[in-house]
């Protein structure tokens, strides 16, 4: 997901969004603990979305407060 997509969302779908990646990625980690997952490099890219998820929020607070 790029940085615009996330820009683009309100923060009611930006929060289930958050929480489905991590639900998402929660599940990665233990299918690559246990030797199912066949692709490992989606870990790190969910690891990323979850991070532009964030900073979209916390830009999101700052620019509240200064208002």
């Amino acid at each position: 997901m790029k940085i615009k997509d996330i820009r683009a969302l309100s923060d009611d779908v930006l929060n289930k969004r958050l929480d489905e990646t991590h639900r998402d990625l929660l599940d990665l980690r233990f299918k690559a603990a246990t030797k199912q997952i066949k692709n490992h490099r989606e870990i790190p890219q969910y690891r990323r979305d979850v991070a532009r998820i964030k900073t979209v929020q916390r830009e999101r607070e700052i620019s509240k407060g200064q208002d």
